[in-house]
């Protein structure tokens, strides 16, 4: 019998020659997450094995398929990739990477781990790029927060020469490279093609859009949107087909004041990751959204598969316009209510949250019931006037305490067309929203509030800056029990109560600057309800 403890089992020592060792290639990249841009690694190991391409580290679909797009643009250069195990390794590994802009640095690397390119020469250098298969670098969304991130980081930026413009626009001190196409990296890092520096984009300010003094008639409804513009409030317009109502809404941009270099790189990082600067290049104009009223609840407040911005991001620091409200869908219209109170929007996501700002100013407009023409027996519809309130039921009643002037737009007589003009021009109503608005940045600077507009305030601060005397205290209790207002729709009433005083230069908040505020409050329903 064989005793097996005196069996003695020989393991051969395994040694790995030194020149067999691999050496991994790392460039930098990065992943977004909303406007933010999150620092990514892009490591390339070539080792031996069975001939694979394979990329970990929590890629989509998209990202997945870039190794057919790098295989493609490397051959077509001439350059053979070898028949060993490639992994590229996305780090860090637990967040998810999205976007086609991974393809060139992970063509970078796969160059670098393969001789082509000098092993230091992307080492300070945060590349993003979509790959054609014949090697050429296509425009990708998301290079304005790159470009900052790789600020942050201290590096150079790679990007794709149709993106040079956006990035040179954020003003990087270190270099940026925007070549056309792969070789023509290979070749300016060999010192044989020298790449020259992008211009940044010409910065676009144009207001288009109808003189304030084209629109016939409708004082108040003017008059209502000036306070709009200048306390940075919501506004809703009822009247029929035809008053004017879109083209009040369209006449408010003219009236705001030009956005600050602060709100002008916020906007435009949401247009860069929406990737609307490839297409309209850098806009100093204040935005305008008007989206149709089919629009989806991603569509509104942003979302589908990469968790996109929407329509309210969008209009961020801009005007966000509704027409024909009712005709939107509910959930739509109810999934506004949270941003109109934080000025941000959160979309969740099984695999990610993302946060996008979502100041802007809500302009709505709508038809008093179906037909619109409630107040005209000779047109009306024969279920009037209960068809008004069934029509305006459409909106939820906390959406509508949100909104903080509520204004009837009445018809015009046609031949009123006909006459010629006086009304005030935008320029000159726009001096007084500009006056305005200066108040308040001062009153709210000098109390170390970050507040822009008397929108964005509430609370303790509210009340100190709108001291009311005995008669508007008097006159505001009554109106409260009369209106049967919420604390939302009296804090809205003070603050456009305070906005008036500012269009007229008071430092205090009196009796007809709050009796004014108070006559855009009623809700519009309100009316056709008592009438049925």
């Amino acid at each position: 019998m064989v005793n097996v403890l005196a069996v003695i089992i020989y393991w051969p020592r395994l040694e790995i020659p030194l020149d067999s060792a691999v050496m991994v290639v790392r460039i930098h990249t990065v992943a977004f997450e909303g406007v933010e841009a999150l620092p990514v690694e892009v490591q390339v190991h070539i080792g031996p094995g069975l001939p694979a391409f394979t990329i970990v580290g929590l890629p989509d679909k998209t990202v997945a398929e870039s190794r057919e797009r790098v295989r493609a643009a490397i051959q077509s250069m001439g350059i053979a990739i070898p028949a060993k195990r490639i992994l590229i390794n996305l780090s860090p590994a637990d967040i998810a990477k999205e976007g086609s802009h991974f393809d060139a640095p992970i063509a970078l690397g796969l160059l670098t781990a393969l001789g082509m390119l000098p092993d230091d020469a992307l080492g300070d250098m945060l590349a993003v790029g979509e790959l054609a298969l014949d090697g050429k670098l296509l425009p990708v969304a998301g290079v304005l927060p790159a470009a900052i991130a790789a600020e942050a980081q201290g590096r150079g930026l790679v990007c794709p020469e149709a993106n040079g413009p956006e990035a040179a626009f954020a003003g990087i001190s270190r270099e940026v490279l925007a070549p056309a196409s792969l070789l023509a990296l290979m070749n300016h890092i060999k010192g044989q093609q020298i790449l020259s520096a992008p211009a940044p984009y010409f910065l676009r300010s144009d207001m288009k859009g109808p003189d304030l003094s084209e629109v016939r008639g409708q004082d108040i409804p003017k008059r209502a949107l000036e306070i709009t513009a200048a306390g940075g409030h919501n506004l809703l317009m009822i009247g029929p087909p035809g008053s004017g109502k879109s083209m009040l809404a369209s006449c408010l941009p003219a009236l705001l004041p030009p956005m600050t270099p602060e709100e002008m790189l916020e906007v435009n990082l949401i247009a860069s990751v929406a990737g609307n600067l490839i297409k309209s290049g850098f806009s100093g104009a204040r935005p305008f959204r008007d989206p149709h009223h089919s629009s989806s609840m991603a569509a509104m407040v942003g979302g589908g598969r990469r968790a996109l911005p929407g329509e309210i991001s969008l209009a961020h620091r801009g005007v966000l316009f509704l027409d024909e409200l009712p005709e939107y869908p509910r959930g739509v219209l109810e999934s506004l209510r949270q941003p109109l109170e934080t000025g941000t929007v959160s979309i969740a996501r099984a695999e990610m949250h993302v946060t996008y700002p979502a100041r802007f100013q809500l302009i709505a407009a709508m038809n008093p019931c179906r037909c619109g023409y409630l107040e005209d027996a000779s047109r009306a519809c024969g279920k009037a006037p209960r068809c008004a309130v069934d029509y305006q039921a459409r909106i939820s009643g906390p959406l509508l305490d949100r909104i903080d002037l509520h204004v009837e737009v009445g018809a015009v007589e046609t031949l009123a067309m006909l006459a010629p003009a006086r009304a005030e021009t935008s320029a000159a109503v726009a001096a007084r929203v500009a006056a305005a608005r200066s108040r308040q940045q001062e009153r709210y600077a000098a109390r170390g509030v970050p507040a822009r507009t008397n929108a964005e305030i509430s609370g303790d601060l509210l009340h100190e800056v709108t001291a009311l005397d005995a008669a508007a205290q008097k006159l505001l209790e009554d109106a409260t029990h009369r209106l049967k207002l919420s604390m939302r729709g009296l804090t809205r009433v003070l603050r456009v109560a305070r906005t008036i005083a500012d269009l007229a230069g008071q430092e205090s908040v009196g009796h007809l600057h709050l009796a004014e505020a108070l006559s855009y409050r009623q809700q519009p329903q309100g009316k056709w309800l008592e009438v049925a």
